[in-house]
């Protein structure tokens, strides 16, 4: 009895690995490869011949010192590791009410330096009364602190603290100066914060508008061509109803590459 029990739970536990373990995926992947081909090959996006990325996975745009390319649409912030790694997809995952999110509010969510609750914010500059500093770092790494253990933060070269560039103010203010917009020019809120994903492809059809002039200036082209260029790559929302139009980045990025100055 207890053999023939052993024998049956050996062989279902077999019969299972194989049909579920080696069988349906192969299964799935030649119907998924058949049917989705290019889906199921990670939406991989060539230009004469070379991969230049994915329709489901965002990318920076950066020029060679590293910062926006003014010449083409930013995706919107990502939280992914160094920014859209596949491979630690996430968020911040931050509260609403926490300053290395939304910045340090005075009055609401300030601390002095010592981290005590306080109405003001002593890391503000002149510019920006929203700064969330930066703690230093030693060669190793490890963050510095004090003789009392408080935090050591990185200062400027004009003695003002050093800002974390992540915070929502933060990126509505170089949002802002890279797009050459007013301070009464509301920012979408796709432009600022991270997606769930961290991997968002797609910026919302406001936050291309925004990036229009900028765009044109940088490549020498009438500004209605490239509000144009925008109008033609946006996608409407899901059945009509969800969501809101929105647009590929490298989509339209490669499209606007075909366009001469």
């Amino acid at each position: 009895m207890f053999r023939r029990m052993l024998f049956t739970s050996v062989l279902l536990t077999v019969v299972g690995a194989v049909a579920l373990g080696l069988v349906y995926p192969l299964v799935v992947t030649g119907i998924g490869s058949v049917v989705f081909s290019n889906r199921a090959d990670g939406s991989i996006i060539t230009k004469n011949g070379v991969a230049v990325g994915s329709s489901l996975i965002g990318q920076n745009f950066l020029d060679t010192k590293g910062n926006p390319d003014k010449k083409y649409f930013q995706s919107r912030p990502s939280a992914a590791g160094a920014g859209y790694d596949a491979l630690l997809s996430g968020a911040s995952n931050l509260g609403p009410g926490d300053p290395r999110l939304v910045g340090y509010i005075p009055g609401l969510n300030t601390v002095d330096k010592h981290g005590n609750p306080s109405k003001t914010n002593p890391y503000a500059t002149k510019d920006d009364p929203y700064c969330v500093p930066v703690q230093a770092t030693d060669k190793a790494g490890n963050a510095k602190v004090d003789k009392q253990g408080n935090a050591v933060y990185e200062k400027n070269d004009d003695g003002s603290y050093v800002c974390n560039p992540n915070t929502v103010p933060e990126r509505v203010l170089a949002y802002r100066t890279l797009n050459g917009l007013s301070d009464s020019v509301k920012v979408p809120v796709d432009a600022v914060t991270a997606s769930a994903s961290g991997l968002d492809p797609d910026i919302s059809q406001a936050n291309a508008l925004l990036q229009v002039a900028r765009v044109a200036k940088a490549r020498g082209l009438p500004v209605a061509t490239v509000k144009q260029l925008v109008e033609d790559h946006t996608n409407g929302r899901q059945l009509g109803i969800l969501g809101e139009q929105t647009v590929n980045v490298l989509d339209l990025n490669l499209a606007l590459n075909g366009q001469r100055g």
